[in-house]
């Protein structure tokens, strides 16, 4: 199979499929340096060969879970189910400034008005999932909370799936991560006191989150380039927790320019701290990416995932998603200022003041969170574990063993709840799950 693949809807290169476990890019005659395809692959004319069935930059915009599951399902009797085949259907509608489609096709055909919850409320006749699947499916970004297919209007009415439009992500919320979209939601506006994040909404029920997508223009067209971490190192996103901060730091000296890397080293230490405030497991390679115009103007993409993971039984327990000197725990102690240092350029002093600043943001939060309790009664519970976690985040990274930043005074919002019921996993019995 053949595809071509553009460019802010330029024609720039020939993606083929060589056997099950070979992918082949090989640029057009004429190409300028700055239609690369990845910051990893510049426009040479000898092809980009990868030993798998696709480069890792296409790799990064196959979806995930359920959507990859059915797409495998629907679209598998028909073109087959590799990798390929399935980049063909999505390959319209990917993240930052790519689009693979079929040689020949037309990229600025209007999207159709079909409403996608015709299909998510039974009509799974192959016509219309085939015309949603092509005009509005693409990866995005991963992690807990599950993403799927686009849509226009009705945000709350979708409980369980992610949806996508050209400009808005919205992401919805399961029966085994209740109010995640909130949960979410509350921890980029802690993020956003802190760094650039995604502007994010929440629906009036709490269970859809609307994400303003940032590689795009005004009128919803690819504007910006955007890869993230696991396809940067090369890595299938099945491996998205195995890489480390070190290879991320690296990763951001080879493709970030002199000029930017210590604003970027800098948003990046604020991300790991945020990370360990708030509790959040799912930062893995996948959850950071880096944004770009061009070689010279290649910068971290805003924070758009930031939630409290641990308040959910299943995740109660997780570590966090990178590991840095060999290790992943959530009470690193002095090791984590050293780490950040040493490499990331970061002195403590500055360290000291990304942490009074995630105080501050948290406690200026934590309001919202309890106006939410009053709110929505099934998250009353939900929140108090939320409350406690950002507490004993805080804490640990004030504590003596860290930043040594003395006390912290939380604010009434973090007073006057009961203890919240212990959190229980799910009892998993082997060949039943």
């Amino acid at each position: 199979m053949k595809l071509a693949v553009h460019v802010l809807g330029r024609q720039v290169a020939m993606l083929e499929s060589i056997g099950d476990f070979k992918s082949v890019l090989t640029y057009d005659a004429g190409v300028g340096a700055g239609d690369f395809v990845s910051l990893t692959m510049p426009v040479r004319t000898e092809s980009w060969v990868w030993d798998d069935a696709l480069h890792p930059i296409f790799r990064m915009n196959l979806p995930e879970g359920y959507l990859l599951h059915v797409l495998e399902e629907r679209f598998g009797p028909h073109i087959g189910a590799s990798p390929m085949a399935l980049l063909s259907v999505v390959g319209r509608n990917m993240v930052g400034r790519l689009q693979v489609a079929p040689p020949g096709s037309d990229l600025t055909e209007p999207i159709s008005p079909l409403d996608v919850g015709e299909l998510l409320q039974g009509d799974n006749s192959e016509e219309v999932f085939s015309a949603l699947v092509r005009k509005y499916a693409t990866s995005g970004v991963s992690g807990v909370v599950p993403k799927f297919l686009d849509a226009q209007k009705g945000f709350s009415q979708f409980n369980k799936t992610t949806l996508f439009t050209r400009k808005h992500i919205i992401k919805g919320s399961s029966k085994n991560l209740p109010f995640v979209a909130l949960n979410e939601y509350l921890g980029m506006q802690v993020a956003a006191k802190v760094i650039p994040t995604a502007r994010t909404e929440v629906s009036e029920d709490g269970r859809a989150l609307v994400v303003h997508r940032f590689d795009v223009d005004e009128a919803g067209q690819p504007a910006c380039g955007l890869e993230d971490f696991c396809a940067l190192l090369g890595m299938r996103p099945a491996a998205k927790y195995e890489t480390t901060w070190e290879r991320i730091a690296k990763a951001v000296r080879d493709h970030v320019p002199g000029p930017r890397q210590r604003e970027t080293f800098h948003r990046l230490a604020a991300t790991i701290l945020l990370t360990h405030a708030l509790r959040n497991a799912d930062c893995h390679s996948k959850n950071i990416a880096l944004l770009y115009t061009s070689r010279e103007d290649v910068r971290l993409a805003p924070v758009y995932d930031m939630l409290t993971t641990c308040v959910y039984a299943d995740y109660k327990d997780s570590p966090p998603g990178i590991s840095f000197m060999g290790k992943k725990t959530w009470l690193p102690g002095k090791s984590l200022g050293k780490f950040l240092a040493a490499n990331f350029g970061i002195p403590p002093r500055e360290q000291a003041g990304l942490v009074e600043q995630i105080s501050d943001a948290v406690s200026d939060t934590a309001p919202l969170v309890r106006e939410a309790m009053v709110a929505h009664p099934g998250f009353r519970e939900l929140g108090k574990h939320l409350l406690n976690a950002w507490s004993d985040g805080v804490q640990s990274l004030r504590d003596k063993h860290a930043y040594a930043l003395g006390g912290w005074s939380p604010g009434a919002a973090f007073q006057g709840f009961s203890d919240p019921p212990p959190l229980k996993a799910r009892r998993r019995i082997i060949g039943r799950d």
